[in-house]
Order: structure tokens, then sequence, then C-alpha cells
């Protein structure tokens, strides 16, 4: 149950929230239909300008990998039992090139890094940063060392962004309670 109330159809049709701001987030939205996550954000438009623009580049800009960005997504939801993300991303795994043994292994999600018949060394690395990042916030520099061993400098900056973001997102999320559609 959400802990502050949705933007509604009819507010929008009211112009209580700027058509336009409405408009460029229909058009990120793969069927234009706005998410609860959506309708939460309008209750202030300024964030929801900041955050469609934000989450926009996160999601569609980068040159790391969807499904590493992916896979921090989804161990960024489990990590912080941010279930609207879980059902969000998890999808996006799969289309991705995830699959569901790897879906399967995070939800043990404290243990499945060690998942080595699962997970490549690049997502095992992805986990051991999200891992690291979300329950400590300090990263140790064996954790770096493997991800710069896997990956450019530019996509260790977008992965450790990736995790940030996604843990602001879940945050968010579960503070306010916002719920599947």
């Amino acid at each position: 149950m959400p802990t502050v109330p949705y933007i509604t159809d009819k507010e929008i049709a009211e112009q209580k929230v700027p058509a336009e701001l409405v408009a460029a987030i229909r058009a990120r939205r793969a069927n234009g239909a706005l998410l609860n996550l959506d309708r939460m954000l309008l209750n202030s438009p300024p964030i929801a300008q900041g955050w469609n623009v934000f989450l926009g580049a996160i999601r569609l800009d980068l040159t790391v990998s969807p499904n590493l960005r992916e896979l921090a997504i989804c161990a960024v939801a489990k990590l912080n039992r941010a279930e609207y993300e879980w059902t969000q991303h998890a999808p996006h795994f799969l289309a991705a090139g995830g699959n569901q043994p790897q879906l399967d292994a995070l939800i043990e999600i404290e243990t499945a890094h060690l998942k080595l018949g699962v997970f490549n060394r690049a997502q095992i690395a992805t986990l051991n940063l999200t891992r690291e990042m979300t329950r400590n916030i300090d990263v140790t520099s064996a954790t770096l060392a493997e991800m710069r061993a896997v990956l450019p400098n530019e996509q260790v900056v977008e992965i450790v962004s990736v995790i940030a973001t996604y843990n602001m997102v879940s945050r968010f999320l579960v503070a306010l309670g916002v719920g599947p559609e």
C-alpha cells in the first residue's frame, strides 16, 4: 500500500501535473503506460522530470552490457527487499541474456556470488561489487580489481553508477510503498 497516493489519470487530465512531463515519461515506457513508480514521482514534477532524464540515461545510454546492468539492478532489488524493482527488472535481465537458473540463484542473494557454475566471471564480479556497495558502501580493492579485470574503466564507472542509482530507486520504492501495477 503506498504511503503517498499515486497521481491518478483524473489528476493528469485536470493538468495537475505538466502535460509535457507526462508525455516525456510515457515516451520512455514501452507501451506508453505510466507505471506506479511514475505516478508516485509525479507528486513532485521536478523530481519526476529529473528522474526521467537521469534514469533514461542509466537504462539506455551506457556502454556496459544490458546483462550486467540488469543483473546489478536485480541484485540490488533482492538486497534491499524491493519487490517492485525485482518485478520490473527480472524480465529485463532475461531479455538481456540472463537465464532462469541465474534469477533463481539471486533469490539467495547473500550467496549468489558463490554460484560459479551459474554465473560467469563478469557476473560474479558484478554481484560482489553490488553486494559490497549495497551492504557496506565501501568496496574492497580486491573487488574493484576484479571489476577492472573484466571491464574497461568506462564500464566500471558505469556499473558503479547503475548500482548506486538503483540503491536510490529501491529506497524510494520501499519507503513510499510503491506496489505492482
